[in-house]
């Protein structure tokens, strides 16, 4: 899978709601009014990671969940980054 430049990143950027880029990453945070329904939002995050063989760093708290997504493989951004931030907010 190949790196997309910094600059195609920052164009891609503006077809997702939400997510920033933090050094090689994607990140975004969803509110929640509570812990089950951020891990019930996680749960289903899962399921979707594991269909596509792609998979975000979570981190669940109390009322948000932070996802971080990235092509380790790759060394930073590559197109299917994207294309998981899109599909993940399909859900949400």
């Amino acid at each position: 899978m190949m790196l997309i430049s910094r600059k195609e990143a920052f164009e891609r950027l503006g077809e997702l709601d939400g997510w920033q880029i933090h050094g090689k990453n994607l990140v975004k945070v969803y509110p929640f009014k509570g812990f089950k329904e951020g891990l019930k939002f996680v749960n289903e995050v899962g399921v979707l990671a594991e269909e596509k063989g792609h998979h975000p760093d979570v981190q669940l708290g109390y009322s948000e969940v932070v996802l971080e997504i990235t092509t380790h493989s790759a060394g930073g951004l590559t197109e299917k980054d994207f294309e998981l931030a899109a599909a993940i907010d399909r859900i949400r």
